[in-house]
């Protein structure tokens, strides 16, 4: 096990981007490489890496561009209404140009190959890796995510109002906007616990190197200039398991559905009650069933037949 093991690290990239990472688990054990959503960090896994970690993988979290202690862009951000009519300005980056970031974290640790995980914006980063870059990709799950196909994937019209409130300026603030918006979409079944939600909230907050909101907003641009993948994502030859809850409020369900579509031979969980979410109590039963699709391609198989 590497000595700076779960500690932030930094790989600058030729483009002049500067990732923070961090590495957890033993250097010898295969890599997963989990890709956060939207505005989140790579602490927002929590107990998610521990979980893979006592699995037997080396686990690999990263902070996006726009986000944590990764470089913020100094383009201007898009403005609201850009956001709500899907215009990104033409100095928009793309998912792609998030997929070379991740590429780029890969090269610099000397990893060829690797299990990659992404839920929401990072499930599509980690769709255009798998899809441009096959050779690099063991296995993928995308977690509550979809395809960029405008009928498909589409935030409830009560999430769009929430999302659009003025953003917050104070760590209070952002922990109170986060305590909302979270609660909103986490699913019917599975409400969240205030108190570590707060925290993730407050610890992201501290964590940004940069303005929060304009790095959120550029990366929902980078999300609307990639467009739809539906055509794309046929490419994609790694095993591929899709898992999602049938009571999201950001991402709709039919995005997972797409997805399974669009990707030969895909595997599909949906879990009852889970919105965009992932509580404590959904951890393990996530975690077991990405363990048991990357262990069957690591002995060789194609997939795993998830129940």
């Amino acid at each position: 096990m590497s000595e700076n093991s779960g500690r932030d690290q930094y790989a600058t990239l030729s483009s002049g981007t500067t990732i923070c990472f961090r590495d957890h688990g033993d250097e010898a054990d295969p890599a997963i490489l989990l890709l956060a959503g939207l505005g989140e960090d790579l602490t927002f896994w929590g107990s998610f890496v521990d979980s893979l970690v006592a699995r037997g993988f080396r686990v690999l979290t990263m902070d996006n561009r726009d986000v944590g202690q990764s470089t913020f862009a100094t383009t201007p951000a898009p403005r609201l209404w850009r956001q709500l009519a899907g215009r990104p300005r033409p100095d928009a980056y793309s998912l792609a140009d998030m997929a070379t970031d991740a590429l780029g974290v890969l090269d610099h640790l000397g990893i060829t190959q690797t299990h990659l995980v992404g839920r929401s914006m990072g499930g599509m980063i980690a769709q255009a890796i798998a899809a441009t870059q096959p050779h690099r990709v063991l296995s993928l799950t995308s977690l509550f995510s979809t395809t960029g196909a405008r009928k498909v994937g589409q935030p409830a019209l009560s999430t769009t109002r929430l999302l659009a409130a003025p953003p917050p300026k104070t760590r209070t603030a952002a922990v109170r906007a986060h305590l909302r918006i979270t609660a909103h979409v986490a699913g019917t079944a599975y409400p969240i616990e205030d108190a570590a939600e707060a925290t993730i909230a407050a610890r992201g907050w501290d964590r940004n190197a940069g303005d929060a909101a304009a790095g959120t907003a550029r990366q929902i641009q980078a999300i609307q200039a990639s467009g739809d993948r539906t055509a794309q994502l046929p490419r994609i030859t790694a095993p591929t398991l899709v898992i999602n809850g049938d009571r999201d409020l950001l991402i709709a369900p039919s995005g997972g559905a797409a997805t399974v579509k669009a990707i030969r031979s895909a595997q599909h969980v949906v879990i009852p009650g889970m919105g965009h979410h992932i509580p404590e109590a959904l951890i393990d039963p996530i975690t077991q069933y990405i363990s048991q699709h990357a262990d069957r391609v690591d002995e060789g198989g194609k997939h795993v037949e998830i129940p």
